[in-house]
């Protein structure tokens, strides 16, 4: 069979590094892309080579339009269609209202809400051409998730949430073609201890008070249900948001 033409984004890390290494096997070509961990990029490419995949990477600022495009286009003009489209890239903006900026606002819509519409439309003509075309999205728990005691990120909550939306609305126009498109929403999950998200145990403990099970997930988890979710027992499933956020409701 044909390699899967893979695109993650935000995959320099975290969540991201997690799910390139769970797609990544000898039936698999992998655009890798960060927007400024070159350090990070080069790591995980060597992790996924090492698994048998074909694999590359760009840095490249969502923020700017014309970023998705060639994006796209690398994978497109170097393995010859994309089959499987991971919106994971984005960011916690933790400015509440009141402190909130225009420019804090729009980057998080800009990055996440509109960076997914232009990797879609981008991508669109070779998805729905594919025989296993898949779009997943990687959202946020704090695009649910609102309450007092609880950080609450309004930019970067009604960016992903945004996203959901759009999500849904074409994965009923994939669906006559034959692809999937899913959301999934990580809770509280580890961070690489060397990025700025990283929490102490001190940080973390009134926030796993949140959680039954008393503990953050890991990336493996959220790469678990995106690899499943790519496979082919998926055929199905698609237009869902699926929680991995052990037990939050």
């Amino acid at each position: 069979m044909a390699k899967k033409r893979i695109l993650v984004t935000g995959s320099g890390s975290g969540i991201g590094k997690a799910i390139a290494k769970r797609l990544a096997g000898p039936d698999t070509a992998i655009l890798l892309h960060a927007r400024e961990n070159h350090a990070g990029c080069e790591k995980v490419l060597a992790e996924v080579r090492a698994l048998g995949a074909e694999a590359d990477y760009l840095l490249a600022d969502l923020r700017d339009k014309a970023s998705a495009a060639m994006l796209v286009d690398r994978v497109v003009s170097q393995w010859g269609g994309i089959d499987i489209l991971v919106a994971n890239a984005g960011f916690p903006e933790i400015a509440p209202m009141g402190e909130l900026t225009r420019d804090q606002f729009d980057r998080c819509y800009e990055v996440i809400q509109a960076g997914l519409f232009e990797l879609v439309s981008r991508a669109w003509p070779s998805l729905i051409r594919s025989p296993h075309g898949r779009v997943i999205t990687i959202s946020t728990l704090n695009a649910h998730l609102f309450r007092p005691n609880y950080p609450t990120y309004p930019a970067s909550a009604a960016a992903k949430a945004g996203s959901e939306a759009f999500l849904r609305a074409i994965a009923v126009q994939l669906a006559p073609y034959g692809v999937t498109a899913n959301c999934v929403v990580p809770g509280l999950i580890e961070k690489d201890k060397d990025t700025e998200q990283f929490l102490t145990d001190d940080e973390m403990q009134p926030m796993l008070e949140h959680i039954p099970f008393k503990r953050q997930g890991k990336p493996q988890d959220v790469a678990a249900l995106v690899g499943f979710l790519c496979s082919g027992e998926a055929n199905y499933i698609t237009g869902q948001i699926i929680h991995v956020n052990g037990g939050i409701v």
